[in-house]
Formats: structure tokens, C-alpha cells, sequence
């Protein structure tokens, strides 16, 4: 079941989505079968990276994303997928690594949630 998220969050996710790029879970999976380059980054909190994740995927949680990006991923045009829970917390963050100067973030709307509907694999710490 899809949480209701509050109003105004809505507002700026709505807002952050104008500008960024999107992209599908189907996407993302048949990019990574075609195993193109690119980094598959989680931005969800601790406890949810932990409990499940996409393949290979990278945790940099939306608190610190903005902080650590340029330390591991220096070059602003290195391909970077953000995902969350459903698509919301990725856009804003792609949203913050665009103003940051970052030029090929992609935002994947529908999130884990979605990932796991389809039934496509899941990493786990477990």
C-alpha cells in the first residue's frame, strides 16, 4: 500500500519532478541486463537499504547524498539512477545533484515499490 505523504511535501516533490529526468523501474532492469555502466545509487534511510535493495546497488541516503556525492563520484557526468521507496525522496535529490552541477541523474519513478510488484530481484543484508 502507497503511503499518503503530507501536502506540502507533494508540492516540492511535484516541483523537483519539472526538472528532473525520469526513468522507469522496466528501464532500470533492462539497463541492467544489458549491464550498461552506470551507478545505482538507494537514498533511502539505513533500516530500509538494509533490509532490501536493488542489485548492486549504492547506499547514500537522502541525508547526505548532497555531502558525499563528489567524493565518490567526482566526475559531473558520471550516469547516476537514484531511487527511493516510490520515486519521491530520488527526485528531490536528483533534483539537488543537478543544481550541484551533476549532468546525467535519472530519477526512478515508481521506486522499490515498484521493483518488488514486478518481482524483480532484490538484494538483501539478512
Amino acid at each position: 500500500m502507497a503511503q499518503q505523504h503530507p501536502p506540502r511535501f507533494l508540492k516540492i516533490v511535484q516541483d523537483a519532478k519539472q526538472r528532473v529526468r525520469e526513468t522507469s523501474v522496466e528501464e532500470v532492469k533492462a539497463r541492467m541486463d544489458r549491464r550498461e555502466k552506470f551507478v545505482l545509487i538507494d537514498v533511502r534511510e539505513d533500516r530500509e537499504y538494509d533490509k532490501d535493495r536493488l542489485p548492486g546497488a549504492v547506499h547514500l541516503g537522502k541525508g547526505i547524498i548532497e555531502r558525499d556525492i563528489e567524493g565518490k563520484y567526482s566526475d559531473l557526468s558520471t550516469p547516476l539512477v537514484l531511487y527511493c521507496g516510490g520515486g519521491f525522496r530520488s527526485a528531490l535529490a536528483a533534483d539537488n545533484l543537478q543544481k550541484m552541477g551533476y549532468t546525467n541523474v535519472l530519477s526512478m519513478d515508481g521506486g522499490i515499490r515498484v521493483w518488488r510488484e514486478k518481482a524483480y530481484p532484490l538484494e538483501s543484508s539478512r
